[in-house]
């Protein structure tokens, strides 16, 4: 029997060029647990579904294409999530990387900032691991992904560090970033900051002689 990290690459991998297959798999994670973990994917899965408007989630072989850095990212996030469900659940192995650890210790034990802490660690180590692929995106996507990292780490900060993020206003930060709450939608729901139109596609792999730029992209590198 595989082991729960080579489950986890397999699931992932089915829904890797289905966008609706990786939004599933996102939502089942919360939605078909029992307990407190159903309250928790509000901002997660509201952010991923601005992603899917977007198109950034789309296969490399769709026109136009999908990141292949915002592919890789959420395909980390994903793999933890379902890794650290099966290794709860009597699968085999152990965990492959400390955000998968942070992640059994959300299930074990689902609490707000557990849950950040887990969430963070997986998305920094796609940052980290896929700087190659970040570069070849146009300079105006990597500053939404910069934006949409700062804005996840400050909501952590406003849970468990309220003063260092807000001062004088700090009582607020625990009930505003708690991420079973819709309120925390406010801070990292950027589709309210990025419209759906803000996205600069890459170039198709079919380009064709009529296709144009969209307007108001750059493409400084």
């Amino acid at each position: 029997m595989a082991d729960a990290a080579s489950r986890a690459e397999q699931r992932v991998a089915g829904v890797r060029d289905h966008p609706a297959g990786r939004y599933a798999l996102a939502r089942t994670f919360y939605r078909l647990a029992t307990g407190p973990r159903r309250r928790y994917g509000h901002a997660e899965l509201s952010f991923m579904r601005w992603s899917l408007g977007r198109g950034v989630l789309a296969p490399e072989t769709a026109d136009p294409p999908g990141s292949p850095w915002w592919r890789a990212v959420n395909e980390r996030l994903l793999r933890d999530k379902t890794e650290a469900h099966l290794l709860s659940t009597g699968s085999t192995g152990t965990a492959g990387a400390r955000s998968v650890e942070y992640w059994v210790d959300f299930i074990h034990r689902p609490e707000p900032g557990r849950w950040y802490r887990a969430h963070n660690a997986s998305i920094v180590a796609g940052y980290l691991q896929h700087e190659d692929l970040a570069a070849a995106e146009l300079q105006v996507e990597r500053f939404m992904m910069n934006v949409a990292l700062l804005r996840v780490l400050f909501t952590h900060a406003m849970l468990v560090r309220p003063r260092l993020a807000l001062g004088p206003l700090a009582a607020l930060g625990p009930l505003m970033a708690d991420p079973r709450h819709r309120a925390v939608r406010m801070y990292l729901d950027l589709g309210r900051s990025f419209p759906l139109s803000t996205r600069c596609p890459r170039p198709s792999r079919r380009p064709s002689s009529t296709s144009t730029p969209s307007r108001g992209c750059s493409t400084t590198a």
